[in-house]
């Protein structure tokens, strides 16, 4: 890949954060479905990301980024908790028809910084419950725009593997503003634009208001099924995959583009992930990897190694960093930006990465455990990763099979998986097998929520 490294200067790196007069404002873009080479700035040739690759060159671009799940509503969890989503029972995907949902007793980032007096929004898909007890204003947010669950899940837009019997029994696609619904069954093509529209809006009432503000935009696409604006489709070399993700790219500049006009970018922290790997089953229709192994609904990399850039001007050094990092250290940092104190009656897996972000520091050494449907499948130390567990989409669907022996790979040096290394290092197997009992001996379930 052809990209210029920027190293910190001297001036960037020492800014300290403590001459920080207000608390920032915090910006979260999340993807669904965007796999770690559907971007410019990650090397891909066919889709344009222009908005997205400057971020990336005025910011840090991350590239030992994961999320904690390869599903939607586990990986959002755990963003907004700073958790796994074992701890939440948050394990696999919510439907229409789904009783559960994010509980009460989990403490987000936006009931944090909601105590430091910031404003607080979430425009796009929540699907962490659709009941009136779990939605975003029950958890910190001041008002919610969007769907609360995927694009895909309506008698209109269920796939056709999906039981009839149970997608003919789910309501119209809502699009809800609060705890009303405002549109059924929306023309998706407008949906990026929708959720770029009420985003605008609520920066520029905060910002009239004078209050810090904290946005969550956790977008629809390019999750299946894809739509594009006409002013997109049918314009980027990837078919109508690579239209939704540029419409995205677009959506992502009108942010900044706002920011600017403010005057709000040189106190806004901005973060841009995508929920998981990209769907690759679905062929044309889905995302890339890159040299990752496989995809969404996986534990191997391609299922949760996804794009992650930061921005700041004057407080994040254009680079390149190699630090570990998850979206569960998010909240976390977000807490030490805004002056939070994390509470102290539960387990935090995310860490803080001021000192990555701000410092372009090494961070800590990478601890990662793979969970599939609230199984533990593979773990990460160091360079080392160890599956017991695997399942594959692609390129046929395989379903979850113990593996004995396990597998054992060196991701420093076979990011793609592709070179299994156990029978060379019996020891490390052992030790790995050791990490992954303890780990499992001391986390605590919680209540299943699906």
């Amino acid at each position: 890949m052809l990209r210029r490294q920027f190293l910190p200067t001297l001036a960037a790196a020492a800014a300290p954060l403590a001459a920080q007069t207000a608390p920032p404002n915090i910006v979260v873009i999340y993807a669904d479905d965007l796999g770690v080479g559907d971007l410019g700035c990650y090397g891909s040739p066919v889709i344009k990301t222009p908005n997205l690759d400057k971020m990336a060159a005025e910011g840090m671009r991350f590239t030992q980024f994961y999320s904690a799940s390869p599903y939607c509503s586990p990986s959002r969890a755990a963003l907004l908790t700073g958790r796994l989503p074992i701890r939440s029972g948050m394990n696999v995907v919510l439907f229409p028809d789904s009783k559960g949902g994010l509980q009460d007793s989990e403490t987000t980032g936006a009931e944090l910084l909601k105590q430091r007096g910031y404003a607080t929004a979430c425009v796009g898909k929540w699907h962490l419950g659709h009941l009136p007890q779990y939605l975003p204003m029950k958890h910190g947010f001041d008002s919610y725009f969007g769907i609360p669950y995927s694009n895909d899940m309506s008698p209109g837009t269920a796939p056709p593997q999906m039981v009839a019997s149970r997608k003919s029994k789910w309501p119209p696609l809502p699009v809800m503003r609060n705890g009303d619904v405002e549109l059924q069954e929306p023309d998706q093509s407008r949906i990026t634009g929708l959720y770029t529209d009420e985003a605008i809006k609520f920066l520029r009432a905060s910002t009239a208001a004078k209050k810090p503000f904290y946005l969550y935009l956790p977008h629809t696409m390019p999750h299946w099924p894809l739509a594009a604006s006409a002013k997109f489709k049918g314009k980027s070399l990837r078919g109508l995959y690579g239209d939704a993700v540029e419409e995205l790219d677009w959506g992502v500049g009108e942010i900044f583009r706002t920011l600017r006009e403010l005057k709000q970018d040189r106190n806004t922290f901005v973060f841009f992930s995508s929920d998981n790997g990209p769907a690759r089953y679905l062929n044309q229709e889905g995302g890339a990897a890159g040299m990752l192994r496989d995809g969404k609904a996986t534990t191997w990399e391609g299922g949760q190694r996804e794009p992650a850039i930061a921005w700041w001007p004057g407080k994040i050094a254009p680079s390149v960093s190699h630090a570990f990092g998850t979206t569960m250290d998010l909240v976390p940092t977000m807490a030490k930006l805004a002056g939070a104190s994390l509470p102290t009656d539960r387990v935090y897996d995310g860490r803080d990465l001021s000192d990555v972000l701000f410092r372009n520091g090494a961070g800590r050494e990478p601890e990662m455990y793979y969970y599939l449907a609230g199984e533990l499948r593979a773990a990460r130390k160091g360079p080392w990763k160890l599956h017991v567990i695997t399942n594959q989409n692609t390129p046929v669907r395989k379903p979850a099979a113990p593996i004995d022996p396990p597998l054992l790979y060196h991701l420093d040096h076979d990011p793609g998986e592709e070179w299994d290394l156990a029978a060379k290092h019996p020891d490390v197997v052992r030790d790995m097998l050791a990490f992954m009992a303890k780990h499992k001996a001391e986390v605590v379930p919680g209540a299943p929520q699906t």
